[in-house]
């Protein structure tokens, strides 16, 4: 034992500073992040629900409503969009839009407690910006919950928190008389054409060409809208 203790020598006292005393190690708020807020470029791939825009060699993955793919250009073709970058910790997104309008309504979507980007672009699918607004004006509970992914309870919140809102939104250009009569015609010819056994979103897409050609008879629509399916 005396030879162990001449080698080990005597015990050193280690001061440790108390958890108390350690420094404390603050969490460090997110940097400024630079949104994109317009995007121009060359459609490289367009699917339903989202496209990449080539801008100088880099290739930009965007989200969108149904109702912004229809409206796209051949791939290959020059495209540009209003966009919203959504940051969260893990990922940094983009949605499209086809103007400043649509944007608007999908920032009011998106304001709504349990509405996020995702939904957001859901329901714009399902109606067209313009029809949303008059709808959420007047509030018209029915025709919202005719939109895929919006219950009762959703269409009510939709109605209490936006109606207010869209009062004092300008909406040059998201809500005008022509624009109403169109899109109530759109409406009823997809239905038409969905009970005589064509799918949705084609019925949907060639309903819009023959509207962008400038007539809003229902039954001219129609018509031209059959010739150009059946080809």
């Amino acid at each position: 034992m005396g030879v162990l203790k001449e080698l080990v020598g005597e015990t050193t006292s280690i001061s440790v500073p108390s958890v108390e005393r350690l420094p404390k190690i603050e969490s460090q708020p997110h940097a400024n992040h630079k949104v994109i807020a317009q995007i121009s470029g060359t459609l490289a791939q367009k699917v339903p629900g989202e496209i990449v825009v080539d801008v100088v060699g880099v290739g930009y993955q965007v989200f969108i409503p149904l109702n912004v793919f229809y409206r796209l250009p051949e791939i290959g073709a020059p495209v540009s969009l209003q966009i919203h970058t959504h940051v969260r910790d893990d990922a940094l997104q983009l949605f499209g839009f086809q103007d400043l309008a649509e944007k608007q309504i999908f920032l009011l979507l998106i304001s709504v407690s349990g509405i996020g980007p995702k939904l957001a672009v859901n329901i714009l699918s399902g109606i067209p910006a313009e029809e949303l607004a008059r709808a959420l004006k007047v509030g018209d509970q029915a025709r919202l919950v005719a939109i895929p992914g919006v219950g009762r309870k959703l269409a009510e919140r939709l109605i209490v928190e936006l109606k207010d809102k869209l009062a004092t939104l300008s909406t040059a250009g998201v809500e005008s008389p022509k624009a109403e009569i169109g899109s109530h015609v759109m409406q009823d010819a997809v239905s038409a054409l969905v009970n005589l056994g064509y799918k949705g979103p084609e019925a949907e897409k060639m309903v819009r060409e023959v509207l962008r050609s400038g007539d809003r008879s229902l039954e001219n629509v129609l018509k031209d809208t059959l010739r150009r399916l059946s080809r």
